[in-house]
Formats: C-alpha cells, structure tokens, sequence
C-alpha cells in the first residue's frame, strides 16, 4: 500500500496529542518525514523518536517547501498563523499534482482571511482539508443520520448548553495552558478557537444557518471578551435551537443539558463528546442507547485525506466549508457588538472549486452540499 509522506509545521500539543496518535495508528497510510517548528527543542525529540535525522528538523517552514518528497503538508499553528501559513504552502505547491495540505480549526480570525482561506483551492488548485475534528466524529455523523431519517420525526428545535472552565484548565497541562490561547492576539479567543467545534457540529446536523441574534455577558479576561454567549439561532432547514457557551464556569449536576435535540415523535440526547452513548427517547415511552467510539475525528480525518489520494471518496471538510463555521462564530460575537440580528448564510450548497481554468489539477473532484 502507498504510504504518503507528511511534512509537520508545528510540533505542539495538537500534533502531541491529536494528530500524531491518529498517524501511529494510520502508520500503513503515512509516513512523517520532516518537521518544523521555530523552537527546536521541540522537534529534536520528535526526530528522534521518529529516526530522522537533522536533514529533516527545519525553524522556518519556508524551505520545508522546497522538498519534493512531501505528499501533506499538515499544518498546527496558532489560530492567527493559519491563513498566512497556509497560502504561503499552497502557493508553493500549486497546481502540482498528489500534494495536498491539512490546516487546523479555524481556518481563520476573521472574515477577510476566512474567506480568503476559503478561496485558495480555487486559486492555487491545491485539495485542503479542515482539521475539524467533530464534523469528522462518529457521534455527530450518527445524530445527522437520525436527523434525516426522521428518526423522531420532524425536528421542530433543540437546545445546546457547552460549559468548560477555561481559568481552571489554564493551569493544567491542557490547551488552555498555552500562553497565545491565554492572551489571544484574534477577536474571541476561546469563544472562536472551542466554540466552533460545537458550531461545526450543529451545521453538520441541522445544515446552512439562516439568521441568528445572540448577547453575552461581558468580562475583563483576555481568553474571551464574553464569560457567556446565548444564540438563537433558525436554519434553513426550518430548525430553530438556542446555543450557549459559557467558557468561564462549570456545570456541576450530571446528567449535563448537552444537546437535546425535539421532534415530533421523540427526542435525541447527547450528554458530551466523550460519554459514548447517544439516547434516544420516543413519544410512546420507548428509548434507545446507541453506543460510540469518543473522538475518532482525528483518525477519520486523516483516512479520509488518504482516501481522496488514492481517488476513493472527496474530502468531506474542505475551507469552502469551514468559512461557514468559522463564519457563524464571527456572526454571533458580531451580533452581540451591533445588538443585531444577522444574517449567516446565503444558500445551502456549496461547490469546492479546485479546478482552474488555467491549468487543471490531477484529481477526480466532487459537488459538495453543506452538511
């Protein structure tokens, strides 16, 4: 079987802790052969526990390019690099065929470079794949399929409560202890960086959003402008549901709110993302427990780029995609400054561009709705 050779840019936690396994367990699909990032003491570890040797170790991305080698350029930098970043890779790689590049969540901090990001396959002809990992997560896709199969009839609204204390995890070995996430230089800090995996997951359920109006509680921490944000939010679809994300205190009785999700004849309930059952509970007093496997997205993730590679399937999570989540999250604390309703999205389909018409790319692509 091909292997595929990755270049890393950017040796942190996300790749420590959320890539590198999901590649460990992929290991008969990739192979990583190069590594950057401007603080070496952070890769020299990592080549070594690889077996590569200083040829491969690089502090500036830029020469990482040059390499001929590379088939994925992964990229796990700060939230305000992640455009820059990305267009200088693909503007390097352009238009050249089995090369293709994995950029993090969001793709951007704010609308120009989002939706520049979302630009750049059709300028560059470059494949990108967003690393959400919850549109990629076993859970999510599950209650999008019951959703459409009308598992509990008509869904008429649902209601989200997503709690997490960041001043607490701030002081543990987690993501929050990192001092760009501490002191964020992009608007909404954690509200954007953690609020959009939950808003990922509700376009993946519910589809493209038609307007939304939310208000937050305003605080003097740096890690987000707001202690609390509340949405409401109407789809396209029809569904109307309620958001809210306080990422500066707990929720301490179980069972969590979690995701509740109201149909004409039942109801779904996802408690969170690492409880591993998703509960269904129907009108005439039946109920189900459907069991997953918590946080697989990182490993679907990778198999489904590899899959696109090896022209089996298109990439499910693509820039054109995640502008629209990155989007809604900049739509909700833009809604909060203007005292506003606003409208998100203009339609419900969406066609990734990868194809110029200069020059065309050697890969079999697909219409993509939004999902």
């Amino acid at each position: 079987m091909e292997k595929l050779k990755v270049g890393i840019i950017g040796t942190g936690m996300a790749f420590e802790r959320l890539h590198y396994p999901a590649y460990q367990e992929l290991a008969d699909k990739y192979e990583i052969v190069a590594l950057c990032d401007p603080v070496p003491e952070k890769t020299r570890p990592w080549a070594q526990r690889l077996g590569l040797g200083e040829d491969a170790i690089y502090t500036d991305y830029r020469p990482l390019l040059t390499r001929g080698d590379i088939n994925v350029f992964d990229i796990m930098v700060p939230i305000e690099q992640n455009f820059s970043v990305t267009e200088d890779v693909a503007r390097a790689i352009a238009f050249q065929p089995h090369r293709a590049i994995i950029c993090e969540k969001p793709l951007a901090s704010n609308y120009e470079q989002a939706r520049a990001h979302a630009e750049l396959p059709r300028r560059y002809g470059v494949p990108i794949m967003i690393a959400e990992n919850y549109r990629y997560n076993e859970e999510i896709k599950m209650i999008r399929a019951m959703v459409q199969e009308k598992k509990i009839g008509d869904v008429v609204y649902f209601i989200q409560n997503r709690v997490t204390c960041f001043p607490e995890e701030m002081l543990k070995n987690k993501f929050a202890r990192e001092e760009w996430r501490q002191h964020p230089v992009f608007h909404g800090g954690v509200i954007l960086d953690t609020g959009v995996h939950d808003i990922a997951a509700l376009r993946c359920i519910f589809g493209a959003v038609d307007r939304l109006q939310a208000f937050g509680v305003p605080q003097d921490d740096d890690f987000a402008p707001y202690a609390v944000v509340n949405v409401n939010m109407r789809f396209k679809s029809g569904v109307t549901g309620q958001f809210t994300f306080y990422s500066a205190g707990k929720e301490m009785q179980r069972p969590l709110i979690g995701l509740r999700i109201f149909g004409t004849s039942g109801m779904i309930y996802w408690e969170e993302r690492d409880c591993g059952t998703v509960n269904v509970a129907y009108n005439d007093g039946g109920s189900e427990q459907i069991p997953y496997r918590p946080q697989r997205g990182y490993y679907n993730e990778l198999l489904n780029l590899y899959n696109f590679m090896m022209d089996k399937e298109p990439i499910e999570v693509t820039p054109e995609m995640e502008y629209g989540d990155a989007k809604t999250i900049l739509d909700i604390l833009r809604s909060i400054r203007e005292d506003s309703i606003i409208s998100v999205d203009k339609n419900n389909d969406f066609i990734p561009a990868y194809i110029s018409a200069q020059q065309p790319v050697h890969f079999e692509f697909h219409h993509v709705k939004w999902q």
